[in-house]
């Protein structure tokens, strides 16, 4: 186990809003969940997409992406075996991942640009001391110099009234790039390869600002839970998909004693990719 200090993420962000042990059990405690086949899935997708933007413009065709499903795979299982158990039909996976892959290439043609930076690790701490860790899926750099920055979805695209927390994702890296790099992002894209639809933003100075300040506001309210050994669980629909109700006070169980607030000295690593 690496030994680095705690940071926000928007997966752990999203936790802490829906509820506040969650956030403990998945942050602090680092509490093991067993992956579901969505996940999974994402994360091949993802992997495949990462290479193919990597390669010369004129090889990132369709039947070429297609051709690294397989080993890409290969690659997944050998550095997480336990990727394997969530996957019911293996073949049915590689289906479903070249219906994926064929969506974004309905929705854009990457024989017609560069793509800047995949898979772009940030880590570091915004000007009002929130510290922020994760991965973003894609940078683009025009010639001009206007920045998009793109997330992959594997999963359906929420309807209008539930889209808050992909909103809340593509901000938060467009707010860490202006922050980090000193350029706010003109376009945020997210591409809902299953549906073949997307969905864009385009934040402006103020609006960060704004979101930099609520983001100051939840990380306040997450060191004051650390603090105190607070961290209470707050019951939703999303209950029933939680895999640790059996250990949550709301429903009967106990979790572990609180291991402290670990200040500088515990890890919050930043998560795989889901299926969003």
């Amino acid at each position: 186990m690496t030994s680095r200090p705690l940071a926000l993420s928007p997966s752990r962000a999203s936790d802490y809003k829906q509820c506040p042990l969650l956030y403990r059990l998945r942050a602090i405690d680092r509490l093991p969940e067993p992956k579901t086949e969505a996940q999974v899935k994402g994360t091949l997708v993802h992997a495949v997409l990462e290479e193919m933007h990597g390669w010369p413009r004129e090889q990132r065709t369709y039947p070429a992406a297609v051709k690294r499903i397989v080993p890409a795979w290969e690659k997944l299982v050998a550095e997480d075996p336990s990727v394997e158990e969530p996957v019911a039909d293996r073949t049915q996976l590689f289906v479903d991942a070249r219906t994926l892959i064929r969506g974004y290439f309905h929705m854009e043609n990457p024989l017609g640009f560069d793509s800047t930076e995949q898979e772009m690790y940030v880590d570091g701490v915004l000007p009002n001391g929130v510290p922020v860790r994760g991965f973003i899926d894609r940078v683009d750099v025009a010639p001009t110099g206007e920045v998009r920055v793109v997330d992959y979805k594997t999963g359906k695209k929420p309807q209008p009234r539930y889209s808050g927390d992909a909103q809340f994702q593509m901000r938060f890296y467009a707010l860490v790039y202006w922050r980090f790099f000193g350029t706010i992002p003109a376009q945020l894209r997210l591409m809902y390869l299953k549906v073949i639809d997307s969905m864009f933003l385009a934040p402006s100075r103020e609006e960060l600002e704004y979101f930099e300040r609520d983001l100051g506001d939840l990380w306040a309210k997450i060191e004051a839970d650390g603090r105190g050994g607070t961290f209470r669980p707050r019951t939703s629909k999303l209950c029933g998909w939680c895999s640790f109700q059996a250990i949550c006070p709301a429903f009967g169980g106990t979790p572990p004693v609180y291991p402290g607030w670990p200040g500088g000295a515990l890890i919050d690593d930043s998560p795989t990719h889901p299926e969003d």
